[in-house]
């Protein structure tokens, strides 16, 4: 005879895990920008290019909002004006973080996922050099735009003057001077791209960027790629713009000295690169690996904090079904089958009585 259970055993499940909403903690960020550095190695060198040449862009569009807000400030006071210029280019990091693009300085934290084993000497150079040429190309092409636009000559040629001023400063800086400006600029660069790594929205993410940011302009610190657009567009104006431009502000190509393509090179950009280098990799990314993602530090990163990085990176924040399965076969019940064969038996019984 056939035996059955009229229970089966239900499988224990394990209890739901809580999603959490707060911020990632900082053993977390350290294992979310190794996972983004992988990320970023394993674009295809096209895709990688154009968006770089999206984030020189950005950036450039920050430089000229501060520019425009500069001018005509000489009557506030130095502080103040700085202030302003720097709260507004904030502007060019928000675009690149929130909308997705490749940003040299800020990819100096890949540096993380290199130290952690994750990717190559030779990936994480060839992404700093294609992602280099891709912010200079979109910079130098919006310098070479807004010239067209005549922007300079508005408010008086107030903005002109601005632009010019600030290049004249920018290439004359001795080495040591422009090494260590990079130095801290992109310490406060990095510093607000690693706090968006805490980040769960678009808010966040834009309250993480603006006092870095603001802080790095208003005390003068020099920014490689944002000096692809500030010394161009400088550049563009002494050598090409008009007479009546000049005449207006007073001045003439002459009072600009420093300003020369072979300064904007060797004065400026090859110092200060290679200070944002020493800041960004160095001062954040070699020093945040040292502390989370060593082999001495290791088991600081939690079971946990490896489970919540994942989902931080997506939205909604919604937890994916869990599937559980068991190697033993299920438990059927035999009492149906069994219950419809003697029914059947029935009623041919039945049948043949009628008959």
């Amino acid at each position: 005879m056939f035996t059955s259970s009229s229970h089966t055993p239900k499988a224990t499940q394990p209890p739901a895990k809580e999603v959490s909403f707060d911020a990632l903690l900082p053993p977390e960020m350290a294992a979310k920008a190794a996972e983004i550095g992988v990320k970023k190695t394993k674009l295809d060198t096209m895709r990688m290019f154009l968006l770089a040449v999206l984030a020189g862009a950005f950036i450039a569009m920050g430089a000229i909002f501060a520019t425009t807000v500069s001018a005509g400030a000489s009557a506030l006071p130095y502080g103040v004006a700085r202030f302003l210029a720097g709260l507004v280019f904030t502007l060019g990091l928000i675009l690149v973080v929130v909308s997705g693009s490749e940003l040299f300085t800020g990819n100096n934290l890949i540096v993380i996922a290199y130290a952690n084993r994750r990717v190559t000497l030779g990936a994480l150079l060839r992404n700093w050099g294609v992602v280099y040429l891709g912010n200079f190309v979109g910079a130098i092409l919006t310098a070479g735009l807004m010239f067209l636009t005549r922007q300079y000559t508005f408010g008086a040629g107030s903005i002109g003057l601005v632009a010019l001023n600030t290049g004249e400063a920018k290439t004359n800086l001795a080495f040591v001077q422009a090494l260590a400006l990079g130095i801290f600029c992109n310490a406060l660069v990095c510093m607000a791209v690693w706090m968006c790594f805490s980040a769960r929205s678009t808010v966040d993410k834009i309250l993480a960027i603006i006092p870095p940011i603001a802080a790095f302009v208003a005390a003068g610190f020099e920014h490689s790629i944002a000096n692809m657009y500030f010394i161009p567009i400088a550049l563009f104006i002494k050598q090409f713009g008009t007479a009546k431009f000049f005449e207006t502000i007073q001045k003439t190509p002459a009072d600009f000295p420093h300003l020369t393509w072979n300064n904007f090179f060797l004065v400026n950009l090859v110092p200060v690169t290679i200070g944002n280098i020493i800041g960004g990799a160095l001062m954040v990314g070699v020093m945040y690996w040292v502390i989370y993602l060593s082999k001495t530090q290791k088991a600081s990163v939690t079971a946990e904090a490896s489970v919540r990085v994942v989902p931080a990176t997506t939205r909604p924040e919604v937890p994916a079904p869990i599937f559980y399965v068991t190697h033993e076969p299920p438990i059927r019940s035999l009492e149906a089958p069994v219950q419809a064969m003697s029914a059947k038996s029935e009623e041919g019984k039945s049948s043949e009585v009628r008959l």
